[in-house]
């Protein structure tokens, strides 16, 4: 939990609240269904909810955003995003359903309100939305393909373009080079100072047409 008060220093006490909760709430479900491995389930704060939050450094989502947490697995980035922000709305997805259960639980157990939870296959998901947000699912080019559908062209209303902010690691020219004359990648440890983010990146692309 100091991990998140170090960064974001303007929380309410509510949001300070619900980021309590979940260290408790995570261990207790991931004995029952396993969603984080267990030599990481003490990492929970700095690898799975801080590295979720990292979206926020790279866009502020104004009120009344709609994103879409494409693979959220256990809830990330989508339920440590919610918390941070209250007046946009969240959708998840992931086609596993204990994975959705544990999401479920966790984000009815600490009370968010702007979250709707779906156990699916993404290419089936109708929803517009202003931003696809993932961590670590699939290559760029398929959630692209997968996903561009689902981003709303009108009525935009962020700092950027409506589009794609998905957390990735390692090694990533191959794997974005149709896409560097659009893309921005973001070094996660000009965020974050732990040596775990040394590596992690983040990739916003924003939705072109094409």
């Amino acid at each position: 939990m100091e991990s998140i008060l170090k960064y974001f220093t303007n929380l309410t006490e509510n949001q300070k609240c619900q980021f309590s909760k979940l260290d408790a709430l995570y261990k207790d479900w991931n004995n029952k269904i396993n969603v984080i491995s267990r030599k990481d389930i003490e990492n929970l704060y700095e690898h799975h909810i801080l590295h979720s939050l990292t979206v926020s450094k790279v866009l502020k989502f104004t009120p009344g955003t709609e994103v879409m947490d494409i693979g959220t697995g256990g809830g990330f980035p989508g339920i440590p995003l919610a918390i941070l922000f209250p007046e946009s709305r969240f959708i998840l997805v992931d086609s596993i359903g204990k994975k959705i259960k544990v999401a479920t639980e966790v984000a009815q157990s600490i009370g968010l309100k702007n979250i709707s939870l779906y156990q699916n296959r993404i290419e089936n998901m109708t929803n517009k939305v202003d931003f696809v947000v993932s961590r670590a699912v699939m290559p760029l080019e398929n959630i692209i393909k997968l996903t561009s559908k689902n981003i709303r062209t009108k009525n935009q209303h962020n700092a950027l373009p409506n589009g794609w902010i998905c957390l990735k690691g390692g090694e990533l020219d191959r794997e974005i080079e149709k896409y560097k004359s659009i893309a921005s990648v973001f070094e996660v440890s000009d965020f974050f100072e732990e040596e775990y983010f040394q590596t992690k990146k983040v990739v916003y692309l924003p939705y072109t047409g094409k």
